[in-house]
């Protein structure tokens, strides 16, 4: 018997491109406003850390090109070369976001490094003024507001490229927080204390690295069909086998596509029952999964009769 497919969708895609069309645009602005003020400040505050921090606010533009292109290929209805949609493009989104971040922290932890190695070495860094610590005032609470946007509407479209991209504004945030603590202890210490910039700047760029290796694993994963985790895989045996008529549930198979759950099972029914009938107990387990696990879940049935009831 051939599978039992549907697959149902609340919210229209259009709504779905534009709340992360908006999103991300508005985030590209903020980030071409913050960076190109943090690294003015840093020149004339003389602050290295600020000027690098104005350098990854940059990089986030380039991060949200990848969630606008992808995201709107993921978009594109089920086609003979991708039958089971396009979702996995943002998953991939959500993969470069996370190699563009970690590359960002290498970036911030090499330049920190030669500058602590530049003071071992006699070197003398100058002490940052009052216009960089007020940049990176400016620039944490900006980024933080931007991240809390952001994330809100990945988790509520429930777009893993969008969740990825807020990450990176985050990414911003912590930076600035440590450009502020280096600028700050620099300040208030002065002379040999301004290699706090730089240590600072090391310290949170490990924060930074741990953040992207976290975000890219899950979405590996998921680009190599990884089966869901146990427990919400024994949520969807439980689900379908509280339907009236299903005397058994075997052979699961689950994996994720973007924000789709796909399952894949069999139901044992009664053998006495008419084809219609056991259309409709399937037609009913869909529904169940659909309303336990959201709109995008799609659920291929197969249905087998009960050979102890032959």
């Amino acid at each position: 018997m051939n599978g039992h497919n549907r697959y149902k969708e609340s919210v229209s895609q259009t709504e779905r491109n534009k709340s992360i069309e908006k999103v991300t645009v508005a985030g590209a602005v903020v980030n071409v406003i913050l960076a190109a003020g943090k690294i003015l400040c840093g020149i004339f505050g003389k602050s290295a850390a600020m000027i690098s921090d104005g350098i990854h606010s940059f990089s986030d533009l380039l991060s949200d090109a990848v969630v606008l292109i992808f995201a709107k290929i993921s978009s594109k209805a089920e086609d003979a070369e991708h039958q089971y949609g396009h979702g996995k493009f943002e998953t991939l989104a959500s993969v470069l976001v996370s190699i563009m971040l970690f590359f960002v922290g290498i970036e911030i932890l090499v330049s920190g490094v030669k500058s602590i190695i530049f003071v071992a070495q006699g070197g003398i860094l100058p002490s940052p003024a009052w216009i960089a610590l007020a940049a990176a005032v400016v620039s944490i609470v900006s980024k933080e507001i931007l991240y809390q946007v952001t994330a809100k509407v990945g988790k509520d479209i429930e777009s893993p490229a969008v969740i990825a991209n807020a990450w990176h504004h985050r990414s911003d945030a912590l930076s600035s927080v440590a450009a502020f603590l280096g600028i700050g202890g620099a300040m208030l210490l002065g002379g040999k204390w301004a290699i706090l910039d730089p240590i600072v700047s090391c310290i949170i760029s490990i924060a930074i690295l741990y953040i992207a290796v976290k975000m890219v694993i899950p979405a590996i994963k998921e680009l190599l069909d990884v089966s869901l985790p146990a427990q919400q895989e024994t949520e969807i045996l439980d689900a379908a086998a509280s339907v009236d008529g299903v005397k058994n549930v075997h052979n699961l198979k689950t994996r994720r596509s973007g924000s789709a759950i796909l399952v894949d099972f069999h139901i044992v029914v009664d053998p006495q029952l008419t084809v219609e009938k056991a259309h409709d107990i399937a037609t009913e387990v869909e529904d169940v999964l659909i309303d336990k696990f959201g709109s995008k879940t799609q659920v291929s049935i197969h249905i087998e009769p009960d050979e102890n009831a032959l």
